[in-house]
């Protein structure tokens, strides 16, 4: 098979092609340079002719504050580049595989975990764009599975685990909010899930609305005190904070902890714990600086 991944450059898309370089299959991993989501013939085309079998949707406009100010932009790559995609699927009858977001939760609504069935209200530009992507996929009528995450990371590109990382090993102090929660993902757990499906069938009797990330719950100040202490970064007074100390236009979700009962049901593979993957990530990046 052949399966189309867009925003190949992206962490996920970097963790999918190191996933997928052991694969049986032939993954093509795209930019705007090579297709521009944004353009729906380019988007037509682009898979018709290459005779994909799957797509894989990784491009995301995931800039928080920036959607705040740039809203359009964040439309136009979050919703209606996807709803592009998924119409190019229905039409070449292929399957959709879409990253979404704890965002489209919104913020306080409890601390149960959130299921796929717990009401969407997005507070923010981002959250509201990458539900009207879900929207858009719906509406098409492609068959598809849209993965929910949370707090993604990697080795690749910017992301909390490697600030926290560069920012502990530099200051002797750092303050970090204690009262939002989640569960940190993994972003090479995820990809390498994401291939399995593909590889092995799974899409087959299970599209729908999933969630996916690590195992466990933590605050962000939890998870930079772990941070700091696998990467041995033990000089840094990592102090609690709250929310209300970085002022913010942007509404984050104070509790985002998802319940990944559906998708181990589904797809019946098992879901690492945050601190083993964290370690993982972590002695990676030591052995490239080495």
């Amino acid at each position: 098979m052949r399966i189309l991944v867009t925003g190949g450059n992206g962490q996920l898309g970097s963790c999918l092609e190191k996933a997928a370089s052991k694969s049986v299959n032939e993954y093509i991993f795209t930019d705007v340079d090579d297709i521009d989501i944004t353009d729906p013939e380019a988007v037509r085309l682009g898979v018709k002719v290459n005779d994909f079998q799957y797509i894989v949707n990784c491009a995301a406009f995931t800039d928080v504050e920036r959607a705040e100010r740039q809203e359009d932009i964040a439309e136009a790559i979050n919703a209606t580049a996807v709803g592009y995609l998924a119409e190019a699927a229905r039409d070449n009858g292929i399957p959709l595989i879409h990253i979404s977001t704890d965002y489209v939760f919104g913020g306080d609504c409890g601390n149960t975990p959130r299921d796929e069935d717990t009401p969407v209200n997005p507070t923010g530009a981002y959250g509201r764009t990458k539900l009207h992507g879900e929207e858009a996929i719906l509406r098409s009528g492609c068959r598809h599975v849209i993965i929910r995450t949370a707090w993604l990371y990697s080795e690749f590109g910017k992301n909390f685990v490697k600030t926290m990382m560069d920012l502990t090993a530099t200051r002797r102090e750092l303050n970090v909010v204690f009262d939002q929660i989640g569960s940190p993902t993994y972003a090479q757990d995820l990809a390498d899930a994401i291939v399995d499906i593909i590889d092995n069938g799974k899409c087959d009797g299970n599209y729908g609305i999933y969630n996916y990330s690590n195992e466990g719950v933590c605050s962000w100040y939890d998870f930079a005190k772990v941070i700091s202490e696998i990467a041995g970064n033990n000089d840094c007074d990592i102090r609690p904070c709250h929310s209300s100390e970085f002022p913010s236009a942007v509404e984050r979700p104070y509790f985002s902890v998802l319940d990944k009962t559906k998708f181990k049901k589904s797809f019946h593979l098992p879901i690492p714990y945050w601190m083993d993957s964290l370690r993982k990530c972590i002695n990676n990046l030591k052995s490239d600086e080495a």
